[in-house]
């Protein structure tokens, strides 16, 4: 308590707590998260408390006095004409907490052992909570959050210290890579930018048609490489169809100027009934679909030429 009002401000006032033997969990007030820094510094603070081994001590005195000599009441706490007041740690010769607490305490803070936090998050709104372990479990929390660093220091052959660069290197070689990937799809998916109109589209009953099967092309990415097609081919009808760790995803778009005589929609739920799925949504102009059945694809693909073709729709 003493170490959160310390580092956040006078404002910090319990409000509710479990201690265990070996953990806690505490609430209190406080408008926004805290960062990773005041968390730090926070578990710093708590275990040069422990590590200063001071005596705890303990007194009997009116609620008033106790608040007078600055001691810190419990969150919707009761108390009778007398109450136990508990002190410890050393600030520059004065106690570091007082508080008004009923619970059984160590005889010094040293007999802690060890303060670890566990997680920081926010319960309601203005009211955060704390959980940490202490003690032996402090120490094997700490032990297999070490053991883990190592065991990834190993697989990255690097030093302990060294992977928090190292992942960070990883991380941005990935996204490279991504990028790069995606570029790859979009030509995929566009064809060759040397080709025309007339390479690009097939000519269905005078409708320019450009039907595309992918693979393991993120289905959210199919939109815009149906613009990027449409916009080479000018007016006509785009479909492509993704297979997708087993899962077919369909993105139908329609030009302008037929999207009153044609539906995408209606185009979706055609392709989608022969995937597996149960219809389509969107928009005349734009329309996406899927189902499980990836292996229906081609076909799928096939019977919407065909309702385009006998204008079945």
């Amino acid at each position: 308590h003493s170490a959160l009002r310390s580092k956040l401000g006078q404002h910090v006032v319990q409000k509710g707590s479990l201690v265990a033997e070996d953990r806690l969990r505490f609430d209190f007030s406080h408008p926004n998260p805290i960062s990773l820094e005041d968390l730090f510094e926070i578990e710093r603070e708590v275990n040069q408390q422990i590590l200063g081994n001071s005596n705890v001590a303990t007194r009997l005195m009116s609620p008033e006095e106790a608040i007078d000599e600055g001691a810190l009441a419990l969150f919707g706490e009761k108390y009778t004409e007398e109450v136990r007041v508990v002190g410890m740690g050393d600030l520059q010769g004065n106690t570091y907490s007082t508080e008004l607490c009923g619970g059984t305490h160590v005889n010094r803070t040293g007999d802690i052992g060890q303060f670890k936090l566990l997680s920081e998050s926010g319960v309601s709104a203005g009211i955060r909570r704390i959980e940490a372990v202490v003690g032996l479990a402090a120490n094997l929390h700490t032990n297999s959050i070490q053991n883990s660093l190592n065991e990834v220091a190993a697989l990255l052959k690097v030093a302990p210290l060294e992977v928090p660069s190292r992942v960070e290197i990883l991380i941005q070689e990935r996204k490279k890579l991504e990028k790069e990937m995606n570029a790859l799809r979009r030509s995929v998916a566009a064809g060759d930018n040397s080709k025309g109109k007339s390479e690009l589209a097939k000519n269905i009953s005078g409708i320019n048609f450009v039907g595309r099967t992918l693979t393991d092309v993120p289905p959210g990415q199919l939109k815009s490489f149906a613009d990027e097609l449409m916009a080479k081919i000018d007016n006509g009808i785009v479909v492509l169809i993704t297979n997708t760790k087993g899962k077919a995803s369909l993105v139908i778009k329609v030009s302008e100027d037929l999207s009153g005589k044609i539906s995408a929609v209606e185009l979706c739920q055609i392709g989608s009934k022969i995937l597996g799925g149960n219809g389509g949504g969107g928009r005349p102009d734009m329309a996406q679909a899927g189902g499980p059945n990836s292996s229906s694809i081609p076909l799928a693909l096939e019977t919407i030429e065909t309702a385009i073709r006998d204008r079945n729709i």
